[in-house]
């Protein structure tokens, strides 16, 4: 493989690995350790009284430490990837790129461990002698046969999930893809005529969960390097192989592949030759998984087979066969119900999950990584990429439901659709904080208006929208652009069905728009000739005037052009909330450490202390929405009266507003952001503060100070932005910023449905004059 690589891409793995620190891990602590108790706590003597109730009941080191979060990948070198027996040194790189892809897809930790012993008996007892440490071991790159004997041996002698991934995560999704293959080809499994070219560890794995899915065992023939594995062969045989040995003359590949169904190749690059091809069954499925070049190139198998159906492992190709695609999520659920094994049952469930994954409508972040082009299921997309996100939702709960239904779980979950639904946090970093709004969304879901309805990431969230039924889509669009994307991006949703549409080149209500149009603008310098010009082009225009009319409830715009632009259309067209002279921004980043709003990061300037207090309740009453208590910090340069500039007298005088008009809020200021975040250092400086723990809300004195704080945590603390949500309109619009994603647009629809319920249920006449009043949820 190395051989193979480019100097680029060479030099820039060495970079990635070396630099800014090397290797790709770290270990960082979960608890504090920020005083003596703390130390206490964590050590001598307290850890005393975890160890004692682990003696005492040891089911209690599932939760009293990592133990039931904690995988071993384990190495001792002699097969790994494309680079053969290198040994466990050179193995390590390798074992921390696995680690990091549990952690990233599935929130595992992991021990990379390298191993340096060959001989079985000893690797045996050196993975058993683990068990107490982990919850389960993903053993890596061990050669064939020894990889059967020692997972077999673990399996027998340890309580704890041992799984070679070699083996079975190449199975499950190569068993994946041969049900749909087969679907889309109309055969059966059962009838399906199956050779393979390579016999090890994964070749031999996945033929074992196909005979247990269905398959016949005489309708398979194996091919090694020594040609056909028939019956008496005396080279290069063991017990595992002997399974599939047969009485049989034939001796090489070319002999036994006329008629065959399905090829499986796990050998070496160019041995499937494209004469092979043309005496194959009807739509043949190819599954050419050698790397880095495969047994056949996609491009010859299709020239000599255009009915073929082709999987190989790389990227550059449709149908990648990607181990990532299951080995996180079947550990995620292993680990949640305490298995102590993943047995066929479970293996089966993943193959059955991940095939009706790669039958649903494409996800929006697929489609990212892929540049836009969308896959949809078929002869192309007969699996899932590792990219969607949806594969934990999927995999983990069918593989803990299915631990649970063989009996194999020490921990079974009460209810597994919650369960399925926690997982959620994996797939979008806001899903926890977005959950209470996606909930009462659902509940009552408005009408909203997508100004830029043609644009592909309005279109992805369109379709996810329709899916989760949060909100009742509007957009602006023409309608043969809007059906081709569609149908180029593989979307599902159906003008008329999923959605409305108005044409703004031919929409019959466009007089009255004009009208309404001049009613609310006419006085600010827009002419009838100009209304009727914009009518046609401008689709922000086009969508607030239908929430005007009451035609929508909400508007999504902001996708392209300038912020302010749009926020003029919205502040003429829309207007604002009674006692408002403008409009705010308020901004949510997600963080590793919780999430955080921000305050105003796009609309005023220079806020005076009376619009700083105005802006803080406002957010609160947006936070509430959120299922969480405001908790405010006005912040500045200035710690608790530490300085008299005019910045720091703002927020101080803004305090003294907000404790007459809201006082059951929590808020205090001025403060720096550590005190913000710190009760410990805020308490230094200030005991008895009115507000508790970390705040939640940050108000800053300016839009330099918010904006430059906003875009900082987006890139230094990897933190997720949802917004920017804007406050003041009189009925619920928002204007995103051009790098929104199609899951930031699912975000704020649902923020805006959740704020048009809010507002159709009313506000109080006084607190809508004041423009202070926390609407009552």
């Amino acid at each position: 493989m190395a051989e193979n690589m480019s100097e680029d891409l060479k030099s820039g793995a060495l970079v990635y690995h070396r630099l800014p620190k090397p290797g790709k891990l770290e270990i960082q602590a979960t608890k504090p350790l920020g005083n003596q108790r703390d130390l206490a706590l964590a050590y001598s003597p307290g850890v005393a009284a975890a160890c004692m109730a682990i003696h005492e009941d040891p089911q209690e080191a599932a939760t009293l430490t990592i133990r039931q979060n904690l995988v071993a990948v384990l190495s001792n070198g002699t097969a790994v990837l494309g680079l053969g027996d290198i040994g466990p040194l050179a193995s390590k790189p390798v074992m921390e790129g696995k680690a990091v892809l549990f952690k990233k897809f599935a929130g595992i930790d992991v021990f990379d461990i390298e191993v340096n012993e060959k001989q079985v008996d000893k690797l045996v007892d050196v993975v058993c002698a683990l068990e107490p440490t982990f919850g389960g071991i993903n053993l890596e790159d061990i050669k064939a046969p020894e990889c059967f004997e020692v997972e077999e041996r673990c399996r027998e002698r340890m309580n704890i999930p041992v799984f070679h991934d070699d083996q079975h995560g190449t199975a499950i999704i190569v068993a994946a893809a041969v049900l749909n293959g087969l679907e889309l080809a109309g055969k059966k499994l059962e009838d399906a005529k199956i050779v393979t070219s390579g016999a090890g560890a994964a070749a031999l794995a996945c033929l074992n969960i196909l005979v247990s899915l269905g398959a016949q065992v005489e309708n398979i023939t194996v091919t090694d390097i020594k040609g056909v594995v028939y019956k008496g062969r005396p080279e290069l045989m063991d017990r595992w192989k002997d399974i599939y040995a047969k009485e049989t003359a034939a001796r090489t590949l070319a002999e036994v592949i006329p008629g065959a169904d399905i090829f499986i190749g796990l050998s070496a690059g160019g041995v499937l030759k494209p004469e092979y091809l043309e005496k194959m069954a009807e739509k043949p499925l190819i599954m050419a998984l050698a790397n880095p070049y495969p047994e056949i190139m996609p491009d010859l198998a299709e020239k000599a087979r255009p009915d073929a159906m082709i999987c190989t492992g790389r990227s550059d190709f449709p149908n990648q066969v990607n181990n990532v695609l299951c080995f996180p999520y079947i550990f995620r659920g292993a680990l949640d119900v305490g298995a102590s094994k993943i047995n066929e049952e479970m293996k089966k469930a993943a193959v059955k999950a991940i095939a009706a994954l790669a039958r649903e409508t494409p996800s929006d972040v697929v489609a990212r990584a892929y540049g836009g082009e969308a896959r949809p299921f078929g002869p192309r997309s007969l699996i899932p990429s590792p990219f969607d996100p949806r594969l934990i939702l999927r995999i983990a709960p069918a593989v803990a439901k299915a631990a649970m239904d063989s009996g194999v779980a020490g921990r079974p979950v009460t209810d597994i659709d919650a369960y399925a639904e926690s997982l959620d946090r994996f797939v979008h970093r806001s899903g926890f904080i977005m959950k209470p709004l996606f909930s009462k969304a659902k509940e009552a879901p408005k009408r909203v208006i997508y100004a830029e309805g043609e644009d592909e990431r309005v279109l992805r969230a369109v379709q996810a929208i329709v899916e989760d039924g949060v909100a009742k889509p509007i957009l602006v669009g023409r309608p043969r652009v809007v059906e081709t994307r569609l149908k180029r991006f593989g979307l599902s949703i159906q003008e008329g069905r999923d959605f409305e549409l108005i044409d703004p080149e031919d929409d019959p209500r466009y007089r009255k728009y004009v009208q309404t149009y001049l009613d609310v603008a006419g006085r600010r310098g827009i002419t009838p000739e100009a209304a009727r010009t914009l009518v046609r082009t401008n689709t922000t225009v086009i969508g607030a005037i239908a929430v005007r009319r009451g035609e929508a409830d909400a508007l999504i715009c902001g996708l392209e052009g300038r912020f302010e632009t749009r926020l003029r259309i919205i502040r003429d067209v829309i207007g604002l909330k009674p006692g408002l002279t403008q409009c705010a921004a308020m901004s949510l980043i997600v963080t590793k450490k919780g999430a955080y709003f921000l305050a105003d990061t796009h609309v005023r300037q220079d806020p005076s202390a009376e619009e700083i207090a105005e802006v803080a309740v406002a957010c609160a009453n947006h936070v509430t929405r959120f299922g969480l208590t405001p908790k405010i910090a006005l912040l500045s340069h200035s710690d608790f009266g530490q300085s008299d500039s005019a910045s720091a007298t703002k927020m101080r005088t803004a305090l003294g507003l907000l404790e007459e008009r809201a006082p059951d809020l929590q808020v205090d200021g001025e403060m720096q952001a550590d005190s913000a975040l710190s009760e410990l250092i805020r308490d230094r400086v200030l005991p008895g503060s009115r507000l508790k723990g970390s705040a939640n809300i940050l108000v800053f004195p300016n839009l330099d100070a918010a904006n430059i704080a906003f875009q900082f945590a987006k890139v230094l603390a990897d933190a997720l932005p949802v917004g920017p949500l804007l406050i003041g309109p009189a009925k619920p619009a928002h204007i995103l910023t051009p790098s929104v994603t199609a899951r930031g647009i699912v975000n704020v629809t649902t923020a805006a449905v959740v704020e048009a319920q809010g507002s159709a249920e009313g506000v109080s006449a006084d607190a809508a004059e004041a423009g202070l009043g926390l609407i009552s949820e």
